[in-house]
């Protein structure tokens, strides 16, 4: 198939491009910014950018475009409406237009945090999977991707188009903006225990999303390292997390402190990606104990960081 890939200058789109080629396809580029995967230069907001995309004879799109939660210092609310979600709709217009039968939308797992989940004041971690509700994004990042989420689940049900949401959990490679202890690679280790992936898999999750759409019709991943732990446990990771890891990893702490870093002393939520194992068929390949395997063997760590990395940027 010719698949439109948006956002293909990006950190997922680098590495989502050559997976798709590898899987025997062929690729049409959008993005704000020039790349080596990228022929059409211009914003998903603008209908004649996505017609000059479809031009190329499109057959499926996977959808990973987005102003993200560090945009918000950077961009107006309505720049985050123009692209999330406006984009969104002229993008599923045009697939169905076109008669397409799948359609992949890189959505996050952000979306699900309220301030409550976020502030993390009660006595047991949160459990987050996809029927985690009522929704109450904090930001405009997670609202509009929300709605755009809505707007794939209209698409599928009033028309026909088959659809398939990726709620991402973090495979950034940048620094986190609000966090500072523990470091950056310290904190990207610890966070594949309940809430990061590694950009790999990600882009591994949709090409798997992209084969099974038509079949799936609609349908809404969480996607995130497979956890060690069970729901039985959120209590205890609240208040003792080193115990419940020190139980599921024995030798972590010990290969912890060679490399100078800290263990979580609390978790405050799990993101739960076994419905996508079962339905989807996907099952992350890097999790925490790759980490370990990796401080143990004196390998390099199985995930990126790059603190200086910064997202395309839209045209003034």
């Amino acid at each position: 198939m010719r698949i439109l890939l948006t956002g293909s200058t990006g950190w997922l789109g680098r590495f989502l491009a050559p997976r798709l080629r590898s899987a025997g396809h062929s690729v049409v580029g959008l993005d704000v910014a020039p790349g080596p995967d990228t022929q059409v230069i211009g914003s998903v907001a603008d209908p004649a950018v996505v017609e000059e995309g479809f031009a190329h004879g499109i057959d499926a799109v996977v959808h990973a475009a987005a102003l993200h939660k560090p945009d918000i210092v950077r961009y107006p609310e309505q720049a985050f409406i123009d692209v999330n979600v406006t984009g969104t709709r002229n993008l599923l217009s045009a697939a169905k237009a076109a008669g397409h039968d799948r359609f992949v939308f890189t959505s996050t797992t952000s979306l699900m945090i309220s301030q409550t989940v976020r502030d993390e004041a009660g006595n047991a971690a949160v459990w987050l999977d996809e029927q985690t509700g009522p929704l109450a994004p904090r930001n405009i990042y997670g609202v509009t991707k929300l709605a755009a989420e809505g707007l794939c689940r209209i698409y599928a049900n009033e028309h026909g188009l088959p659809c398939v949401v990726l709620r991402t959990g973090r495979f950034f490679p940048e620094d986190d903006d609000t966090l500072r202890e523990p470091s950056g690679e310290n904190l990207k280790a610890n966070e594949l225990l309940n809430r990061r992936l590694t950009v790999e898999d990600a882009a591994d999750a949709h090409i798997a999303a992209l084969t099974r759409a038509p079949e799936l019709g609609f349908d809404l991943f969480v996607l995130s390292a497979p956890t060690p732990f069970s729901r039985s446990e959120v209590r205890e990771l609240k208040s003792d997390a080193k115990t419940v890891i020190a139980r599921h990893f024995p030798d972590a702490a010990s290969l912890y402190e060679k490399r100078g870093w800290t263990l979580p002393t609390s978790i405050g939520r799990v993101y739960d990606a076994s419905h996508a194992e079962r339905r989807l068929g996907f099952r992350c390949q890097t999790g925490f104990a790759q980490v370990l395997d990796a401080l143990r063997d004196g390998k390099p760590l199985p995930f990126a960081h790059d603190p200086g990395y910064t997202s395309p940027a839209l045209a003034n």
